[in-house]
């Protein structure tokens, strides 16, 4: 994984954390709101997630540790994060709406 100079991350960090403020104090000003959005959107793509709170925490787990620490622990994160999909283990439907696992 290729990971964006320090330098990169704290001033996009920095950046969103500005429009934040702004936005926050005037909700109404669609210039704030659109800024804060691109802000988060950039720090999304910087740290490789989908959402601007999760980038903004990967951001400042990276800025605070070391790289191998920080690809540990949001590897870590990732893992917690993870959803299954479908029917639990052992109760999958089979053609003709019988469930296997009884």
């Amino acid at each position: 994984m290729l990971l964006p100079a320090k330098a990169e991350v704290a001033r996009h960090l920095e950046r969103y954390r500005a429009w934040e403020r702004v936005m926050l104090a005037a909700p109404a000003d669609r210039t704030a709101r659109g800024n804060f959005e691109d802000a988060g959107y950039t720090l999304c793509v910087l740290m490789g997630k989908r959402c601007a709170r999760e980038a903004v925490d990967a951001a400042e787990l990276y800025l605070r540790s070391n790289l191998l620490a920080y690809l540990r622990e949001d590897g870590q994160s990732q893992q917690r994060h993870v959803g299954r999909r479908g029917p639990p283990p052992g109760r999958r439907s089979r053609p003709g709406g019988s469930t296997s696992g009884r």
